[in-house]
């Protein structure tokens, strides 16, 4: 199976999953600690895929996405976006709901 298509599949198969630097209990770099803490602040389980450790995935899925960086989150197929947006969301109280009835 080639990178995309693993990328898709993981995407597919998980309702919450988050592309990081590391682990949520042990990231490895600043903004995907602040990201993977907002969506475990959530409550509900989520899948993740160390880039570090993942170096296919790391160079293609960027340009699958069409977003540079990571973190990123994605709920249901969708590409919510990186550790700016998934910490305003849950300051704003709306990342909670959505990961909820994205998990339901």
């Amino acid at each position: 199976m080639d990178v995309i298509e693993t990328i898709k599949q993981q995407i597919s198969e998980n309702p919450v999953i988050l592309f990081m630097k590391g682990s949520p209990n042990a990231p490895q770099c600043g903004f995907s600690m602040r990201a993977s803490q907002a969506v475990m602040a959530c409550g509900q389980r989520f899948a993740y895929v160390d880039v570090l450790s993942n170096p296919e995935i790391r160079a293609e899925l960027p340009k699958y996405a069409n977003w540079p960086t990571f973190p990123q989150l994605w709920v249901k197929g969708e590409l919510i976006g990186g550790c700016d947006i998934i910490t305003e969301m849950h300051e704003k109280g709306e990342l909670k709901p959505l990961i909820d009835g994205a998990v339901a």
